[in-house]
């Protein structure tokens, strides 16, 4: 029995070298791409039906206008030959086909096609029986993804294939930019590789790189092999060139060896190690830079800035970071985000973001989370690790080792919710710092009754906090030390009477107090009409009454509590400040009111405005630290504005006015102006004045665009200024050309690199060819970071952090979401 005459799997072998090069990651744009098809379409081909794998078990229907030939001997096929089966057609002028010996020959004018390709061919023979088959004067199309090119001839033998002569480009036929072009190309479908002999890349008809030989996956199986190199320039490391090597080493974990060279600070290495499980992930990073030119260079300076001899640079330096997850059932999940550095100059030194100077430490923690319906638990231990030079290890926050919380929320009908909030928390600092530490427990059950309508809600709260400490004693007597000063009024640096010290020595202070809180809103909206449009106007007055009475804590210590930045959400809170060391005493009412223009054709909000202010009954007498109390009489007004000047404007603005001092505690301004299908322009300015001592604390302006000139040509660039420090804070500007299958980028950035206000220069080069890779350092994401609306998806979100969090809060990552 002769098997049933197949489509041939020759195709195959085109799609297969080219999948490696045809891979796009992130998603290319090919919207500049004229209508052109190396290959056009069929008009005698049929729809492709069905999946890959269902071709085997389908049955081939072959047609022409005559067919001759006895069963079992020759048959010829001539005039309008086709051969379909599921999604595969050929399609042929002459079909002659050997049944005994298996062999066929296909002559005239040979087009193949399925889901992913059509091929055109002057030649088509083979063997069923042996496997081998054969193309001459190849022209293909990529269809699934785009790509085309030729072979002077294409031969296929079992898993085995070779190209003769080939090419690939992603660009159309009549504006070749770019082309891949190989005397040979071996294919192993088996192994999943493919091997490249003499291949040259063209720019136009200019040969710009030569490779004698080189191997690449022509599928989804990961390989070892290297890896595109990343090429910068920078005032800090010099020329720097990284050249990262993957390697395979299972199919569920892998690593990335990335040897790194800076010709201003010497050899680092680098590897990352992936693993992947049933119910967890992981990622391991390393960075090594033995004999840091940099550390012997900047040691006179460190001496000249004063800086503490345990902050300077080590002569070998480093870095280690580890994130990961594991399920352990379906409620509960183990979460670890591990950072190590050599010295707290590290970060500022391996940074190229403004991020390297902006945090003072790094925190790891560990520790299995779980969640239900109603509630949410975690046994927990955070560490921070110094990473700033200018502050000593006294001045991080304290570790937490252990932290154990549980969350309980759950509704008992339509008008009652029950809840509780509890914590429990060791606090400890590095022994040699002299720092000592304690122990807390936190407890606030409350209850709750959301009386709602269409148009209003009205939901009382009642709530017992409780905390109580169990100090060192160490802690205990500097509190009792520091109040005996205070109610002796003696300097700082005096000792008070050790009879006055033991008196107010406690450790195991304690508080309970109730807070009760009443919030309630109204909803009017009527329809009106503005500029000839439809909109839904909504006026929305909200009321919040807070009571809680005021309770000695003083006797306490400050672990992880400090007030809150004074804004819109803060008029709706019932404690102004973060943590659980201290409870605001308040006698206070909020009134504000919001007002919206939706519009009503696509629900837009066309206008956007809220103001609000705390009434203040009493006077607040909780402080902390430096803070003066809060007196009775008014907050400041809080007044927040966003309007649409039509779709492609708009401005808003966010305002505080304290009637205290008679001046403004924040002012910002924000606009963005969108320009035709990929252009923005952004302009925001930001002032903060501290409320207590009445100093600036930051004033800066932030300037960035993305001005397409034409479709192929724009710039970016960004101008980040600092008012107050009166300097740039970060520049950028750069020019970017794009066609269909092509594109360049070409940009200088000039940013403040250390917390001495030191600027460093760079200038990175990227060339894309798309579809196929590109040459240079990544500056995609660098823009992105930096122009608000770069990627116009990014518009309605918070831009993309500079620093990498893997693994979010304790309440971040849903178990759902495990494999």
């Amino acid at each position: 029995m002769r098997p049933v005459f197949r489509l041939l799997p020759l195709p195959f072998c085109i799609a297969a070298s080219l999948a490696a090069h045809a891979y796009d990651d992130p998603p290319v744009d090919w919207s500049m791409c004229p209508v052109e098809d190396a290959v056009p379409a069929f008009l005698d081909a049929h729809a492709p039906t069905g999946s890959v794998d269902e071709r085997e078990n389908l049955p081939t229907l072959i047609d022409g206008d005559e067919v001759s030939g006895i069963d079992g001997g020759v048959q010829n096929i001539k005039g309008g030959v086709t051969l379909r089966r599921g999604d595969q057609f050929l399609g042929t002028d002459d079909l002659e086909y050997h049944q005994d010996k298996g062999t066929y020959v296909a002559t005239g004018t040979v087009r193949y096609q399925d889901s992913g390709m059509r091929v055109v061919a002057d030649r088509l023979e083979g063997s069923q029986e042996t496997e081998s088959h054969r193309m001459d004067n190849v022209r293909y199309q990529l269809t699934e993804r785009r790509g085309n090119g030729s072979a002077e001839r294409i031969e296929m033998t079992g898993s085995e294939g070779r190209m003769m002569r080939s090419s690939y480009s992603t660009c159309p036929p009549s504006q070749r930019m770019w082309e891949l072009r190989a005397q040979r190309i071996d294919v192993d479908t088996d192994k999943g590789m493919g091997t490249a002999r003499s291949a040259t890349l063209h720019i136009g008809k200019v040969p710009v790189l030569y490779v004698p030989w080189a191997a690449f996956p022509i599928d989804d199986r990961r390989r070892t092999g290297l890896l595109y190199p990343n090429i910068s320039y920078s005032g800090r490391n010099g020329f720097d060139y990284t050249q990262p090597i993957y390697l395979n080493l299972a199919p569920n974990y892998d690593m990335t060896l990335e040897p790194r060279w800076m010709s201003r600070r010497g050899l680092q290495l680098g590897t990352e190690f992936r693993y992947l499980t049933e119910t967890g992930r992981g990622i391991l990073e390393a960075e090594f830079l033995p004999s840091d030119d940099l550390t012997q260079a900047g040691r006179q300076e460190e001496i000249d800035l004063g800086i503490n001899p345990d902050n300077w640079r080590r002569d070998n330096r480093g870095s280690l970071r580890f994130t990961g997850v594991q399920n352990v059932n379906r409620q509960w999940q183990a979460r670890a985000r591990l950072n190590w550095i050599s010295d707290p100059r590290w970060v500022e030194d391996a940074s190229s973001s403004l991020d390297g100077i902006s945090n003072i430490s790094l925190q790891s923690d560990v520790g299995v989370y779980g969640h239900g319906r109603y509630w949410n638990a975690g046994v927990a231990a955070n560490y921070w690790m110094l990473s700033d030079y200018t502050q000593s290890e006294s001045s991080m926050p304290y570790h937490r080792m252990p932290r154990a919380y549980f969350n309980w929320e759950q509704p008992f009908g339509r008008w009652l919710v029950a809840g509780a909030e509890t914590e429990v928390v060791r606090f400890s600092h590095t022994d040699d710092t002299g720092k000592p530490g304690g122990s807390r427990l936190f407890l606030k059950p409350y209850l709750s009754m959301p009386f709602e309508g269409a148009s209003w809600y009205v939901r009382p709260t009642v709530a017992w906090r409780h905390t109580d400490y169990r100090l060192d004693n160490a802690l205990a007597t500097n509190i009792a030390t520091a109040r005996a000063r205070e109610a002796l009024g003696l300097p700082n640096n005096a000792t008070p009477p050790a009879a006055v010290v033991a008196g107010l020595y406690d450790d195991a202070p304690s508080s309970s107090m109730p807070i009760t809180s009443i919030d309630a809103g109204l909803f009017f909206d009527r329809e009106t009409t503005f500029r000839g449009e439809s909109f839904l106007h909504t006026l929305e007055p909200r009321l919040f009454y807070l009571n809680a009475p005021y309770h000695d804590q003083r006797d306490m210590p400050l672990f992880d509590t400090r007030p809150l930045t004074f804004s819109w959400g803060q008029l709706f809170r019932d404690n102004r400040y973060s943590g659980g060391d201290r409870q605001a005493d308040a006698n206070q009412m909020t009134l504000a009111l919001t007002s919206r223009l939706i519009r009503e054709s696509d629900g837009r909000e066309k206008l956007s405005a809220s103001i609000g202010q705390i009434f203040y009954f009493e006077d607040s007498r909780t402080v902390v630290g430096r803070e003066l109390p809060v007196e009775d009489g008014r907050s400041a007004w809080v007044a927040d504005a966003n309007y649409a000047i039509n779709d492609r404007w708009t401005v808003g603005a966010s305002y505080q006015w304290n009637p205290t001092s008679r001046s403004e505690d924040l002012a910002s301004f924000r606009t963005r102006y969108l320009i035709g299908n990929d252009g923005i322009v952004n302009l925001s300015y930001r002032y903060r004045r501290n409320p207590i001592t009445q100093a600036d604390l930051l004033q800066q302006a932030d300037f960035s665009f993305l001005y397409p000139i034409n479709p192929t040509w724009s710039l970016v660039g960004r101008y980040y200024y600092s008012f107050d420090e009166s300097k740039l804070l970060e520049g950028i500007f750069g020019v970017q050309w794009e066609s269909c299958c092509m594109a360049a980028r070409l940009v200088t950035r000039r940013y403040v690199r250390n917390r001495s206000g030191e600027m460093n220069d760079a200038i990175q080069l990227e060339i894309e060819f798309k579809g196929l890779g590109s040459a240079g350092p990544e500056t995609r994401d660098r823009l992105r970071r930096a122009i608000l609306g770069y990627y116009r998806d990014d518009l309605y979100l918070v831009p993309p952090s500079e620093v990498r969090s893997d693994l979010p809060n304790d309440d971040a990552i849903p178990l759902e979401s495990m494999p």
